[in-house]
């Protein structure tokens, strides 16, 4: 089956030909490092099988944080730390989407306007849950993950999807944390009160970023999507987000066919539980995937009150506090807290014998070598 790695080889030269300079910079650099990924030009690894004693060569991979083959290791690390992390309560999904007439704004501003949508939303649903009985005086610990594309992946669609623990710290006057409070399972914050203070902070954010005089007024007027779903104990949404924290718009298992003119790939259409798939030409893919290029430096993964580490209050402190509050003490000081599992790397497999292999030596791209000797590290490769 091809990957998106050969879809993008067999077309960007053209994309990239016909475009010339209007392409920025951040697009070549994806394109060039995705497009040589595995191919030998950025080196390669030579492993040795413990067994039988053959050596392999493959090439390196391009650690390309866009990369749908690369970032594979890294997403299961990601959900095993996360779901480490979660707090032993009830969990939900806010989700925070932009009108339609808004899309092209945010594209041509990528930088200015991701940030704006991370700041309007946090902060939008900070302040309607100072207001929220339940959390009034509470402090909410929450992260969040910027996703840019629906359920076909060359539709652009800038959004936000948050964590939020159903419940809140308890602060006194010198910033202690001293107690936390627990929402009902089904209800976290005013649903209607939280679209009106995003919408109203969204219309001021776009006007500091100089974006605003390019939405048509009518956008305005139209409903701004904001859904906050009951997610249990929060790990099948982990499950379902951590894909989307280092891949960008499309895996290669969706890839079904890519040949000198189009590429033909599948998508599920939102409601639907049937795939179905699209035809596009070789450009068009290309032109698709690469809207959703993150701009350099850009944090799509960020945490709020005391789950961002910069906070006074820490996770840790407020999962004692949660323990606190559902009576688990003695539980706890019997020693039976919980405690991450250690991720185990499958060991890289002889293709012949199916033994364990080790790496002996790894080549830069100048045919360099930088390892002669068996290392621990493991190449992307």
């Amino acid at each position: 089956m091809p990957s998106v790695a050969d879809a993008l080889r067999q077309h960007a030269p053209a994309y990239l030909k016909r475009f010339g300079g209007q392409v920025p910079l951040g697009h070549r650099k994806v394109l060039s490092a995705i497009t040589r990924c595995r191919t030998g030009e950025l080196g390669g690894v030579v492993y040795e099988c413990n067994d039988c004693g053959r050596q392999h060569w493959v090439g390196r991979g391009c650690g390309n944080r866009h990369c749908p083959t690369c970032q594979i290791e890294k997403t299961a690390c990601w959900l095993d730390k996360q779901t480490s992390r979660l707090l032993p309560v009830h969990h939900f999904l806010v989700t925070f989407t932009v009108p339609e007439e808004l899309r092209m704004p945010l594209r041509g501003c990528q930088s200015d306007g991701y940030r704006a949508l991370f700041d309007v939303a946090a902060s939008a649903l900070r302040d309607v849950a100072k207001e929220t009985r339940a959390l009034r005086g509470f402090q909410l610990g929450f992260f969040g993950v910027l996703h840019t594309w629906g359920r076909d992946p060359l539709v652009y669609n800038p959004h936000v999807h948050f964590v939020v623990p159903g419940g809140g710290v308890k602060v006194d006057r010198s910033g202690n944390a001293i107690g936390w409070s627990s929402t009902a399972k089904n209800f976290l914050v005013h649903h209607g009160t939280l679209i009106n203070v995003y919408k109203g902070k969204l219309t001021d954010a776009l006007r500091a970023c100089e974006i605003y005089d390019e939405v048509p007024e009518s956008a305005w007027w139209k409903k701004s999507v904001v859904d906050i779903e009951p997610v249990g104990d929060g790990r099948a949404v982990l499950k379902y987000l951590a894909p989307y924290v280092y891949r960008v718009a499309i895996s290669n298992n969706r890839i079904e066919a890519c040949d000198q003119s189009s590429v033909t790939y599948s998508y599920t259409p939102s409601g639907k539980k049937t795939p179905k798939t699209r035809t596009v030409a070789g450009e068009r893919f290309v032109q698709g995937f690469v809207q959703h290029v993150l701009p350099s430096g850009f944090q799509k993964v960020r945490h709020y009150g005391w789950m961002n580490s910069k906070n006074r209050i820490g996770i840790d402190e407020a999962k004692w506090l949660v323990w606190l509050y559902l009576g688990w003490t003695f539980w706890l000081a019997s020693g039976h807290a919980p405690q991450a599992e250690p991720i185990e790397r499958e060991p890289v497999r002889c293709a012949d014998c199916g033994g364990t292999m080790r790496i002996v030596e790894i080549v830069h791209d100048n045919c360099r070598v930088l390892v002669e000797h068996s290392v621990a590290y493991l190449d992307s490769g």
